[in-house]
């Protein structure tokens, strides 16, 4: 939309009403304010639901790879064939074997559930645990040690530190004449790691894959097999060959359907949060639509002078939709800006607001994640702003027309 100089020159005095037309200026900044939040709401929360799902998506699947060859009864016996099989299996990147048990643990009175997890000691070392220590050293977890590495979380709800010993109960334990023993050994905590997950921070106990199989009198045999892929989207139809090959001793579950109801539930979430949110940027857009036509009810003597010095009707139309989409565009700009400013200071704002109510906004045991997460989505942006552009030229266009139709002589015909 190309405006000549005059036609620019009216459209800024318009954006500025004049004297006695100090309604129209608060409802123009009303809709500017309304864009402005509008825009820097739906980015903002679009961002933190992306970064909620994708953390958790990628924390998830550095724990549990993109798919798992579960044994029948958590006892995989013929593991290596199987392992092999996988790692021969076209799209498959690694194939790693792994011991999984629900089991208790104890320490001077307090007991929690706890999930050992058995690792070989190239994998241990090279997992996302690895890198994820917060106390003590993963070095000194090695197999017939005694040492294990626990969550964090598990440590402070048991009140052991790096040192201490907790002791793991497995209920299947030997058989007596009076029935079946548990077994209870303990062991000594190495090293805390933190991974961000809170289910995660709050039950492991990883140890040596030998170990846990001695824990769990498993003999040679594991619970299952740990399988990445080159693409976790495809990951279902690079395994459809593996499962004839498997099938009898094991089943294969990929990450969709370990975490199906979190993630339908999230892109449930994501795309109401979108919805309602929008509605701001509507309801923004209809006070676009109030000021502008509250303008062309006060410039309506202007407009037909305009009229009568040689002004035409799409010089009018164009005057009024620079002035709607110059609220939109700065209200779009201003959003952008709230948006970047408060998803790069979020977690201090929060932890903020936590200091001064002493309310636990961000709860992992309920969020999964320890920290506000974000990750803002460019094509998402791209929408928002398009979408806010739109609305804005369309809320824009009927006041504009009603000012290209006025009727010089009507309205000047008493003057």
């Amino acid at each position: 939309m190309m405006l000549t100089r005059y036609e620019r020159t009216v459209a800024r005095r318009y954006l500025w009403p004049g004297r006695g037309e100090g309604i129209i200026a608060v409802v123009a900044g009303f809709s500017l304010l309304g864009v402005t939040l509008g825009v820097a709401a739906l980015v903002i929360v679009m961002s933190v639901m992306n970064g909620f799902r994708a953390e958790l998506f990628d924390k998830t699947i550095a724990l549990n790879g993109h798919a798992v060859i579960q044994g029948y009864g958590n006892r995989l016996d013929d593991w290596r064939r199987v392992a092999e099989v996988a790692r021969r299996t076209p799209g498959v990147v690694s194939a790693t074997p792994l011991i999984e048990q629900p089991l208790m643990s104890s320490h001077e009175g307090r007991v929690e559930g706890v999930v050992v997890r058995g690792m070989a000691l190239p994998d241990l070392r090279g997992s996302a645990i690895a890198r994820k220590i917060v106390t003590g050293s993963l070095a000194e977890v090695t197999p017939g040690s005694g040492n294990v590495a626990i969550g964090a979380r598990l440590a402070e709800a048991l009140g052991v530190q790096v040192g201490g010993q907790i002791s793991l109960i497995n209920p299947a334990g030997p058989s007596t004449p009076f029935g079946t023993a548990p077994r209870i050994v303990s062991y000594r905590v190495a090293a805390t790691f933190e991974v961000g997950i809170y289910d995660y921070d709050n039950t492991f106990v990883v140890m040596p894959i030998a170990d846990a199989q001695t824990l769990l009198l498993l003999g040679d045999a594991v619970g299952m097999i740990e399988v990445k892929t080159v693409d976790a989207d495809r990951v279902g139809a690079i395994l459809a060959p593996l499962a004839p090959q498997v099938r009898g001793d094991a089943v294969i579950s990929d990450w969709r359907q370990m975490n199906s109801s979190l993630f339908e539930a999230l892109q449930v979430e994501r795309v109401t949060m979108f919805i309602i949110l929008s509605i701001i940027i509507v309801v923004a857009a209809f006070n676009i639509l109030s000021s502008l036509i509250m303008l062309v009810r006060a410039k309506t003597r202007d407009i037909a002078i305009l009229r009568t010095m040689g002004a035409t009707r799409g010089a009018l139309v164009r005057i009024f939709l620079m002035v709607g989409m110059s609220i939109g565009v700065l209200g779009t700009l201003g959003g952008l800006a709230l948006a970047w400013i408060a998803l790069r200071y979020r977690q201090p704002a929060v932890d903020l607001v936590q200091r001064l109510t002493g309310q636990n906004l961000w709860d992992p045991s309920v969020r999964f994640l320890t920290e506000l997460p974000s990750r803002t989505d460019p094509v998402e942006v791209t929408a928002i702003v398009i979408m806010t552009m739109v609305l804005a030229f369309l809320f824009t266009l009927y006041p504009a027309l009603r000012a290209a139709r006025t009727d010089p002589v009507q309205v000047l015909r008493y003057e």
